[in-house]
């Protein structure tokens, strides 16, 4: 399997090649490479596409440390680097999009466009201790039935998310280190910038599904960003990229076209005609 040293550690990666727009994808939490392959697929004629896993998840190496967003972030970089890549359209979902969130206000230089996908909030996880032991529970028993049937149980479109898929990541989830469980949960649930988001004036895509415990948050975070635009999918939860991969690559591609688009560059637009 393709790896590149990065930063001290072997992460995996797999890059489409060609010679269109550079998208950089990540996974979320306890997540994977795997959450874009039909993306990619889809994309991969028309864009120069780069999957990876970060430390501790997937197919990359189990340090021991660096389990926090900062290092992510640097990890993204670094990648990058290693790839002989400038700046790039960065893709993130969940905990990819608090990296995200990194990204464009610590190194904004290397970015074209930004897309967050239902990603953590601003301010941080607000999740009730209970529900967070619980599942901690059960990750650190290894009980890999019951994930199944919750995730199943929780779906929005059941239609995309059969006992196959959702198998598929419960073992991913079962598989990651332990600094990456409980390290990268800490590091997202203490993420406090909300407060720097007018800074970030990468070109944002900010995209929730309606059925996602963050769709809240994230449309507040939409409204305080100053260059976004927003898309909302129906009857979709957190996990949109294989909730809506169809839809979710050709939104991908549209923004890459188009930009950001919001009544105020339309009325910009108007400004400007003779």
């Amino acid at each position: 399997m393709p790896r590149k040293q990065v930063n001290g550690v072997e992460l995996f990666y797999e890059d489409t090649g060609g010679a269109g727009d550079v998208l950089v994808f990540h996974h979320g939490y306890t997540g994977s490479h795997d959450t874009w392959a039909p993306i990619v697929e889809m994309l991969r004629d028309r864009f120069r596409c780069v999957v990876m896993d970060c430390r501790g998840a997937g197919d990359s190496s189990h340090p021991d440390g660096g389990y926090n967003l900062e290092q992510y972030a640097l990890d993204v970089v670094g990648m990058a680097d290693a790839l002989g890549i400038g700046r790039f359209t960065f893709v993130g979902h969940s905990m990819g999009g608090g990296i995200g969130f990194r990204l464009g206000l610590d190194h904004a230089d290397r970015l074209e466009r930004l897309v967050l996908v239902a990603p953590v909030p601003s301010g941080g996880i607000q999740s009730p201790p209970e529900m967070r032991e619980a599942a901690r529970r059960l990750w650190h028993a290894r009980d890999a039935e019951e994930l199944v049937r919750q995730r199943l149980v929780g779906a929005a479109r059941p239609e995309a998310n059969d006992d196959v898929v959702a198998k598929g990541r419960v073992d991913r989830a079962l598989s990651v280190s332990v600094g990456h469980y409980e390290q990268s949960w800490e590091s997202f649930a203490s993420l406090n910038v909300t407060e720097r988001l007018g800074e970030l004036t990468t070109p944002t895509l900010m995209i929730a599904g309606a059925a996602d415990g963050l769709a809240r948050p994230n449309l507040a975070d939409y409204l305080r960003l100053p260059n976004a635009s927003l898309q909302v999918f129906n009857r979709v939860g957190h996990f949109v990229p294989t909730d809506v991969p169809e839809a979710m690559a050709e939104l991908l591609a549209d923004f890459i076209a188009n930009g950001v688009v919001t009544a105020r560059t339309l009325a910009d637009r108007i400004a400007v005609i003779p």
